[in-house]
């Protein structure tokens, strides 16, 4: 069984601009909590804290919490402008007009 609690390490470290590493997930839930209110309310970081709880509860990987913390950070760095993560519409292809 994994590990559990709040102490678990990343494997890779989060960096964050212009301060110091998230390396567990106690340093990545406090950086959410600490964050401005807008930007703690988006749906990216209520995920992103989601995941850090189920992870730090639950056990399983800690890939599943960086990944939603790398995510969130994604989003803020370019001035809130929302990801698209539905698939773009297909083209035709050419020979079956």
């Amino acid at each position: 069984m994994s590990e559990l609690g709040w102490q678990r390490a990343f494997e890779d470290p989060i960096p964050l601009p212009g301060g110091p590493a998230l390396v567990t997930l106690k340093d990545a839930g406090n950086y959410i909590t600490k964050a401005s209110e807008g930007r703690a309310r988006g749906a990216e970081w209520q995920a992103a804290m989601e995941a850090l709880i189920l992870v730090a509860t639950s056990g399983g990987p800690t890939m599943f919490a960086r990944i939603g913390v790398m995510l969130a950070l994604t989003v803020i760095k370019s001035a809130g402008i929302a990801l698209d993560l539905e698939a773009p519409p297909r083209k035709k292809a050419r020979y079956l007009n």
